[in-house]
């Protein structure tokens, strides 16, 4: 049910790295200062129309000229992530710790890579570290109550949730996972609380009516159920067919 915190997939990683390269640039020679901008420039016009090949080609140009620019690894990173190729994305942000090992949102970013590579156990490490270095960032928190939640550490995922609520309030993620961490340990009410309070601060957000109407079920309140199962059918999430032959036959109704 749970994934990575959407704010963090490749392509946003991608996109939030368009900072002013000039602080990278101290000591570059005026021309190479300049051909770096440039090769940077497309690459991050590339990242943004998705043509991941053509920007991993711009920063390993940027890469040639100044090879001890972590950032430009980190970039090359992300968008061989974005491409699934996962292995040349750690090879690149292990490139950017060994520069930089201070770079909390490349381990942020290589703890990512690791979670859609199914090594659970990395990615947590990597959570930990920035944690340690960045450890306001609710984000974070709730990649790595993610990878918790992929090993059925469910109470570790409540903690790492409630984390990141009390640093963001407002981070309905984290109340949609929190709630699925309590859906998963049986505790339906506070499921149901936490999916209303990620309802509250994201209408439209698919995923909790749909773990809601899970809850309701489990509860009895089956009117409740086929309500947030129409929610999020009309809001295009798909509902699992197995549930809703269990919901129909506990409801007596179709639909």
């Amino acid at each position: 049910m749970m994934h990575v915190q959407n704010k963090e997939t490749f392509k946003t990683i991608l996109l939030r790295s368009g900072m002013v390269l000039c602080l990278f640039l101290i000591g570059c020679r005026d021309k190479e200062k300049d051909k770096t901008v440039d090769h940077y420039n497309r690459g991050l016009a590339h990242v943004k129309k998705g043509e991941y090949d053509m920007a991993i080609s711009e920063f390993t140009k940027v890469i040639e000229i100044n090879p001890s620019l972590a950032e430009a690894y980190c970039i090359r990173a992300a968008a061989y992530g974005a491409k699934g190729e996962y292995d040349r994305a750690v090879q690149d942000f292990n490139k950017a710790l060994e520069i930089n090992p201070g770079n909390a949102r490349a381990y942020v970013n290589r703890g990512i890579t690791y979670y859609n590579k199914g090594e659970y156990d990395r990615a947590i490490s990597d959570f930990t570290k920035a944690l340690e270095i960045d450890p306001g960032n609710a984000d974070t928190y709730n990649n790595r109550a993610n990878a918790h939640r992929r090993k059925g550490e469910h109470d570790l995922v409540i903690l790492d949730c409630t984390r990141a609520i009390e640093i963001d309030p407002l981070h309905a993620d984290a109340y949609y996972n929190r709630a699925v961490a309590f859906d998963d340990k049986g505790f339906y009410d506070q499921a149901i609380s936490d999916l209303n309070e990620a309802l509250a601060i994201n209408p439209e957000y698919a995923g909790a009516y749909n773990i809601r109407a899970i809850a309701y079920y489990h509860k009895g309140q089956y009117a409740e159920a086929w309500e947030d199962v129409g929610k999020a059918q009309s809001l295009g999430s798909q509902v699992h067919p197995g549930f809703l032959e269990a919901l129909r036959k506990a409801s007596g109704r179709e639909k």
